[in-house]
């Protein structure tokens, strides 16, 4: 067995007979404990006969993968000692808890955090105990688990997450391993391509191991099942190095992975040592490691006739009726007694000495480095003033400007005050998103090929710090590795495409709302998220580019966690881009367009208003005094001009008619405060949106959206909410509105049908605003732009 050109890893031992002996009781003592989490509540020791009373109610958990989870972790150890190695561990297989656990509990990690799970016999009780337990932990590495930054809650992001974690750390060596089952799916397998984004001279490195145990759920997995030599040549056309381990005999095993885990970390010095001595970096094949063993290797062969160690059926429990099936019990018994526990745990359940050696000090230990509680390392972003990038706003809604162009500017500044702790994501669109600026500072991180034309615009360079491919996937997790190990960073797509991530923002904001209630694990810097090339200027792209649905999930999780803002305009833009980059322990959504778009505030007042989140602008109103006739609400930049030019027809027509305009930014602010840290009261939404005036709101989404955020306000009955509701294709701007009915013209209507006493003195202008609005669908038709009146309308008042 090869495990590259020439490298016979069988050949070479390196392990002593007295090292061999103790890896391979280290790792009994993991395989000990691994059962024992799935199976026992009591006799935790097995110092007598093992009963049914000893065992849990309901047996939960996975043993298939974790024995090779803990072969992997110990054999790092080794190098970690050997080498005095900076590692973390990432378990990909999304139930292999058991694996990692074992190791951490062994380390002392785990009794550090959680004093009362204690490294003797009744603190092993209470860690066999609370695993898959109500009120303890899940059967993934969840945030509870000391060293781990990657839960595997979905399958698919280990490999980006190592390598997020991976950059600007260049003494660090990530070790990911990679279920077979999970590098089925599609973000794991557009996930090997980040090798050729890592730069060997400033980042650190990352050392995948493949495991291949042959088997999901209850079906063969796909690279279990190629021939040797094309599952080889996959990898190496991928771009990597592949090593393989291959067998079942432990000891043979043990030392195969102790030699080519050892030529792995030579390999990888060897290519950042000749990068950091010659100062030129360019892409390097890396190592990574082809584990295949049995799934639930040295568990049971066979259970009740059917084949389990090396098949499906050793995936989740391999002996489920123990309590109740007496042969079932004593196979048990002696499968957890072939471990030899009274070998590796003293009378008091405390690891053996010897076995204690192994284990790494202080900060070396995977379970305690810092990297995996990145809050510990985190460094509170040099912000240059936002307000050195203002828009000059002399009159409101006069004037237009792009909204994310100045974004840009301010993030080129914080990248150059940032150099080490701070980057920019995107699928190939920070151009088109106008945030080009800061290619000023950074160009876009390239190691690949160049051909000479890639000279012309000159955005490629090894040196880049902006992450650019096509895959959303690949881009978040190498974000989210990046922030949940002390870094900054900023992320911007289109509308459209950002539901590519929508169970990956899941995935981060389930993992936030559990680390909040960890004290011990240090906030995090927030994932920020701007999503731009929005529905309402997807006229072009048609029906395919049209949908503001990922507001809709993103109100689906934890309130603690979750920020949406819309910005209308550059400044508020500005003040909620600054807001956002310091902020810690959240998700924040800005969704703000990248067109030019008229612009409303200056800076002192766009500060105010995105402090309050929400608020009446005075200068489009004129219910000063008085109760009024209508509340027009705008939220989003299309929405807002769409609702003020909507008030400006009405005050024209109706200049007895009071309107209250109000915009709103924060729009969590539509919920109560008992539902969200930014719920507006009661009492300040009540005066702001009258007890039982009629409210138009246009909003940028999904209209049901402000209807469940707003259910439970006092005036809801009267809260009509326009949005998009899957109207349009290939459209100018205008008739897409109005094809959703947000545009000028419907918003006017939907008032005189509101107010009583419009209702009848209205319809002459009701008419009018019908004929214009048909008007403006017929120009489009035959120009194929918007009439140039509408389209440059400006507010008509001083």
């Amino acid at each position: 067995m090869k495990n590259d050109k020439g490298s016979d890893s069988n050949t070479k031992y390196p392990l002593s007979e007295e090292e061999l002996r103790l890896i391979d009781a280290y790792w009994r003592a993991c395989n000990y404990l691994a059962v024992g989490m799935i199976y026992l509540q009591d006799n935790v020791l097995l110092t007598k006969p093992l009963e049914a009373a000893h065992i849990k109610n309901r047996l939960l958990g996975h043993w298939g993968a974790s024995p090779g989870l803990a072969f992997m972790y110990l054999h790092i150890n080794r190098l970690i000692n050997k080498y005095d190695l900076n590692a973390i561990f990432l378990a990909g297989p999304g139930h292999g808890a058991p694996g990692v656990l074992g190791p951490v509990y062994l380390e002392g990690t785990y009794s550090e955090v959680y004093p009362d799970i204690s490294q003797d016999a009744e603190g092993m009780k209470r860690f066999f105990k609370q695993f898959s337990f109500p009120g303890g932990i899940g059967s993934h590495c969840t945030p509870e688990l000391p060293g781990s930054i990657h839960e595997g809650g979905e399958l698919g992001y280990s490999v980006s997450h190592a390598f997020g974690a991976a950059f600007d750390n260049p003494d660090l060596i990530v070790t990911v391993a990679v279920g077979d089952g999970e590098a089925e799916t599609g973000p794991l397998a557009t996930s090997w391509h980040s090798s050729k984004f890592l730069n060997p001279i400033r980042d650190g490195a990352v050392l995948p191991i493949l495991h291949l145990n042959g088997y999901k759920i209850n079906n063969p997995t796909l690279l279990s099942r190629i021939p040797h030599d094309e599952l080889e040549k996959l990898f190496q056309g991928y771009g990597w190095k592949p090593y393989f381990v291959e067998g079942d005999d432990p000891a043979t095993m043990h030392q195969q992975m102790a030699h080519t885990m050892e030529q792995c970390i030579q390999d990888i010095r060897l290519h950042q040592q000749q990068a950091r001595a010659s100062g030129i970096a360019q892409r390097v094949i890396w190592p990574m490691i082809i584990l295949r063993s049995p799934k639930g290797w040295t568990g049971p062969k066979e259970v009740d006739g059917n084949k389990v160690e090396g098949f499906w059926r050793a995936h989740q429990v391999p002996l489920p009726n123990v309590r109740k099936n007496q042969t079932h019990l004593k196979m048990l018994e002696s499968w957890l007694q072939s471990y030899r526990p009274q070998e590796l745990f003293d009378e008091n359940g405390q690891l053996v000495s010897e076995l204690q050696a192994l284990i790494p000090q202080g900060e070396r230990r995977m379970s305690a480095n810092r990297h995996a509680n990145g809050g510990l390392l985190k460094r509170n972003l040099r912000m240059p003033d936002f307000k050195n990038y203002a828009a000059i706003v002399e009159q409101p809604a006069k004037t237009q400007a792009m909204n994310t162009k100045p974004l840009g500017a301010m993030l080129r500044d914080i990248m150059r005050i940032n150099q080490t702790n701070f980057r920019v994501f995107g699928p190939d669109e920070n151009s088109s998103n106008k945030l080009d600026a800061i290619y000023e500072v950074s160009k876009k991180l390239w190691l690949a090929d160049y051909l000479p034309e890639d000279n012309d615009g000159g955005q490629l360079s090894p040196d880049g710090r902006v992450l650019e491919m096509l895959s959303e996937h690949t881009l978040e997790g190498w974000f989210e590795g990046y922030v949940l190990t002390g870094r900054h960073g900023f992320f911007a797509t289109y509308e459209a495409f950002v539901h590519v991530i929508d169970s990956m923002f899941n995935q981060h904001a389930k993992w936030l709302a559990i680390s909040e209630a960890l004290t011990w694990r240090a906030p995090i810097a927030s994932i920020n998220l701007l999503i731009t090339s929005t529905v309402w200027r997807q006229d072009h792209n048609g029906f395919t580019h049209q949908d503001p649905g990922f507001l809709d999930l993103v109100v689906n999780k934890s309130p603690q966690v979750t920020r949406i803002y819309l910005p209308p305009d550059v400044n508020c833009l500005l003040s909620t881009a600054d807001h956002c980059l310091r902020s810690q322990n959240d998700i924040n959504v800005i969704v703000c367009d990248k067109q030019s778009h008229m612009q409303y505030l200056n800076m002192d007042d766009a500060i105010k208003h995105c402090t309050k989140g929400l608020g009446i602008w005075s200068w489009a109103s004129n219910d000063q005094g008085t109760e009024p006739d209508v509340v027009m609400v705008g939220c989003g930049d299309i929405p807002t001009k769409e609702a003020l030019a909507a008030t400006a027809l009405l005050r024209n027509e109706f200049p007895d008619l009071k309107i209250r305009f109000i915009n709103v930014v924060d729009l969590f602010r539509m919920t109560p405060e008992t539902e969200h840290p930014h719920g507006l009261s009661d009492y300040d939404f009540d005066s702001l949106f009258t007890m039982n005036k009629p409210i138009i709101f246009n909003f940028h989404g999904y209209p049901w959206l402000i209807h469940r955020l707003a259910y439970r306000r006092t005036n809801h009955n009267n809260l009509h909410v326009r949005g998009y509701i899957e109207k349009g294709n290939i459209n100018t701007p205008l008739e897409l509105a109005i094809e959703n009915r947000i545009d000028r013209f419907s918003l006017a209507i939907d008032v005189i049908n509101r107010v009583p006493r419009l209702k009848v003195s209205g319809a002459h202008a009701k008419q009018m605003f019908r004929d214009r609005q048909i008007e403006c669908q017929h120009y489009a038709h035959e120009h194929g732009v918007d009439l140039p009146e509408v389209d440059n309308w400006v507010w008509p008042y001083d």
